[in-house]
């Protein structure tokens, strides 16, 4: 549901037809990452609407030392998105709704509602006010909320920009959205995505989630630090159709391939979704692979991540599910596509660091608020107990690994800060970026 960290983006590409490709090569990737710790988790493929390649490697529960297998369940954070906009156009398709219709009819508490349409709720392009990023989100995010109290928290938001003026990811519009669908159907979301969408494309691992239950087959979820570490549990009267579907890598892949084959909705409707405004659809971002295009969504939730992606020319997909990362997902995935595709690539040689033991005390003088005016975000760095925090502007806080003195760094979004304490300032390296921030 949440945007990890920062700048991180999606960046794809390569040239398609591969049904012969090095399968020890992926397998290899695959080791490599387990056997460094870099990550947990499960992939598979489809071609033709049939597996073509499945993966499973870690821990669905590493206390109680559960492997991972092809029928691990993975929370897909926010590739529920995906789900909902399907229910919104099946509900715009039977003329219960239309992309013109008013969030007012539903909810006038809402700043700019009269002005907000479904569309833009579709196409985060409302103004509203993302709710994850508020400052006290995470006080709250482990305990269940009545959609009464989880709507107030959305308007007492209000709005950052006027309705249509720019693209900017919010969940909130796709809580109310869910929300919106209830009222129409008269239906809890749980169900209306059983019926419509489960149903259909029959999906039998696939449902709106609770509480995780490793004897149900569900995945726990970490972040690492030094070593996995439990991550916090959303609870999932949060997220709703913004981020509280649970499934497999399998189960994202035939649903994809059900909705690209007009299974749940008609040819005419999956082109409007496909129908790309500022690097977003209707419920799907589109992303580039060697001059080709898939559809399809990121999901990240707690300690949880998730891609699934579909090529429609080559009628091709991609579903890979986490519930731990080291490393960038976007390295994992260029490189399964990569070999998928036989494009040149070098599988990834992890150096050994050895994380430095430092005292909370050491930790002292990195302690603050870092900015600078060309860069777009404030990082502020605070500690718990031997381990030092990050946080950007409206994000969730991140742990820090000391590699070296002065420098750490949080692998599973590719993020070094380096620290010049007696001049007060931190350098930030992301995505080939490179940042100078001073402390306020």
């Amino acid at each position: 549901m949440k945007n990890l960290l920062l700048l991180i983006t999606i960046v794809l590409s390569t040239n398609l037809s591969a049904q012969d490709f090095d399968r020890q090569k992926m397998d290899s990737l695959f080791i490599l990452i387990e056997s460094n710790q870099k990550g947990m988790g499960s992939i598979s493929i489809f071609e033709e609407g049939r597996e073509a390649y499945q993966h499973s490697f870690g821990y669905a529960s590493k206390e109680g030392n559960i492997k991972a297998t092809d029928k691990t369940k993975y929370r897909i954070g926010s590739i529920s998105k995906t789900f909902t906009a399907s229910i919104i156009m099946k509900l715009i398709e039977e003329g219960k709704l239309s992309l013109t219709t008013k969030l007012s009819e539903y909810y006038p508490e809402i700043e700019n509602s009269k002005k907000i349409t479904i569309a833009q709720l579709l196409k985060h392009r409302s103004g509203i006010f993302n709710f994850t990023n508020a400052e006290d989100f995470t006080s709250w995010m482990e305990q269940p909320i009545s959609k009464a109290d989880l709507v107030k928290k959305i308007a007492a938001n209000g709005s950052v920009f006027e309705p249509n003026a720019k693209f900017e990811y919010s969940n909130s519009n796709y809580v109310l959205l869910s929300f919106i669908a209830e009222k129409v159907e008269n239906k809890a979301l749980a169900q209306l995505i059983k019926e419509m969408v489960c149903m259909p494309c029959a999906l039998e691992n696939t449902y709106y989630g609770s509480k995780i239950s490793t004897k149900n087959n569900e995945a726990k979820s970490y972040i690492k630090s030094s070593e996995w570490q439990l991550a916090p549990e959303s609870d999932m009267s949060i997220p709703q159709g913004a981020g509280a579907v649970v499934s497999t890598p399998q189960e994202l892949n035939k649903f994809l391939n059900c909705l690209f084959n007009n299974k749940i909705v008609s040819e005419k409707t999956v082109q409007a979704m496909m129908e790309i405004e500022d690097g977003y659809g209707l419920g799907m971002f589109q992303v580039p692979f060697y001059g080709k295009k898939a559809y399809g969504h990121n999901g990240a939730i707690d300690g949880f991540q998730a891609n699934a992606y579909y090529f429609p020319v080559e009628n091709v997909s991609v579903a890979f599910t986490a519930n731990g990362l080291a490393m960038p997902i976007n390295d994992i995935m260029i490189g399964v596509l990569s070999i998928y595709f036989g494009k040149e690539y070098s599988l990834p040689e992890f150096k050994e660091t050895k994380a430095l033991d430092l005292k909370s005390e050491d930790l002292d003088k990195y302690l603050g608020v870092y900015s600078s005016p060309g860069f777009p975000l404030k990082i502020t760095i605070t500690k718990k107990d031997n381990i030092l925090i990050g946080q950007a502007t409206n994000q969730p806080s991140f742990p820090l690994e000391a590699y070296e003195t002065d420098k750490f760094k949080f692998e599973q979004a590719g993020l070094v800060l380096e620290f010049s304490p007696l001049d007060h300032k931190m350098i930030l390296k992301q995505g080939g970026g490179k940042y100078e921030l001073s402390k306020e």
